[in-house]
């Protein structure tokens, strides 16, 4: 074995580390992009650091630091916090968005859309019957679902659907909502992973999850005992978000940040996106999740909810710590 001298132990520690090319923030999980990350660094020879965490939490860190920010792009989980850190981004060429399917173009180019997903009710294939779905999310404050039902009130994508929820309908339905949900005795669970586990385990018959969670049980298990549907057409149980991602305006690699971004939208990544996330691809060409629904429907039955109107999240964390969800 070699040995290291003390001059070389000396000089080993005395080295600055290298600077990454590039510094992510990403609200998205380390077990689907960590793949995409490696991908982009072995085909650009661009390095990148990335901090994880919670799409919410990444956001609110990106306006407290303001021109400091380290960051040079914000993946984020949802439509909401790009909203909501729009003012921090630089403006992207408009043929950004314009190469974009239609539905997921942000006007204003100040991010991408990078993938596309909906809001579903989940539900147990056992204890279910057809005529036991409930044709609205609002149905779920019924007497005949009291306790059966799973949500998620710390999930990004959650809040993210109750300011949707608090756009479309007004902050006193919004609130009525989830107060007639929670007298409902609906269970609060981690995330949108252990909601499904929790139908599959019999703790609950309801969950209400993003639509591309449950192929991750149901891949390798065609048999696993939960399916999901849409409520009814336009409901805002339907709606329709995005992940998406924005070069931060104080960035010193907006270069490179650009390469990134080029590189999420490229066909290689849009592919792996929609087969290993079970998402939407936001660009045309690429083949489609076969566990999906088709995204014609999904058009069909979503809400209309401009996603560039959802960035009210602080409003929304203020509006889950009042009833007690916080």
């Amino acid at each position: 074995m070699k040995r290291l001298t003390a001059f070389g132990l000396a000089v080993t520690l005395s080295l600055p580390a290298a600077a990454a090319d590039l510094t992510v923030y990403s609200g998205r999980g380390e077990a689907l992009i960590g793949p995409v990350i490696s991908l982009f660094e072995a085909q650009t020879g661009l390095d990148a650091e990335v901090r994880y965490g919670g799409t919410a939490e990444l956001a609110n860190l990106l306006i407290e630091e303001g021109a400091n920010s380290p960051a040079d792009v914000f993946w984020a989980q949802d439509g909401g916090s790009l909203g909501a850190v729009a003012p921090h981004f630089a403006d992207l060429p408009a043929e950004v968005n314009e190469g974009l399917l239609p539905v997921y173009r942000n006007p204003a180019n100040k991010w991408a859309a990078t993938s596309g997903r909906s809001r579903v009710l989940v539900y147990s294939t056992e204890r279910v019957e057809e005529g036991d779905l409930p044709a609205s999310i609002k149905d779920l404050t019924d007497p005949k679902y009291k306790g059966r039902v799973a949500w998620a009130p710390t999930n990004g994508s959650f809040q993210a659907f109750v300011t949707a929820f608090r756009v479309a309908e007004g902050d006193e339905a919004a609130k009525a909502w989830l107060e007639g949900m929670i007298a409902n005795e609906a269970k609060v669970y981690r995330n949108n992973g252990t909601q499904i586990e929790a139908i599959a385990d019999g703790e609950v018959d309801f969950g209400l999850v993003n639509n591309y969670y449950l192929g991750r049980y149901t891949g390798p298990d065609p048999e696993y005992p939960v399916a999901q549907t849409p409520f009814g057409v336009g409901d805002i149980g339907n709606l329709v978000n995005v992940a998406g991602a924005g070069i931060v305006a104080a960035s010193d690699n907006q270069e490179n940040a650009r390469v990134f971004l080029d590189f999420l939208l490229s066909p290689a990544a849009q592919q792996y996106i929609t087969l290993e996330g079970n998402e939407y691809p936001v660009t045309a060409g690429v083949i489609p999740d076969p566990t999906l629904m088709p995204l014609d429907k999904l058009i069909e039955v979503s809400p209309h909810v401009d996603i560039d109107k959802i960035s009210d999240l602080e409003g929304t964390l203020a509006l889950l710590r009042d009833v007690g969800l916080l």
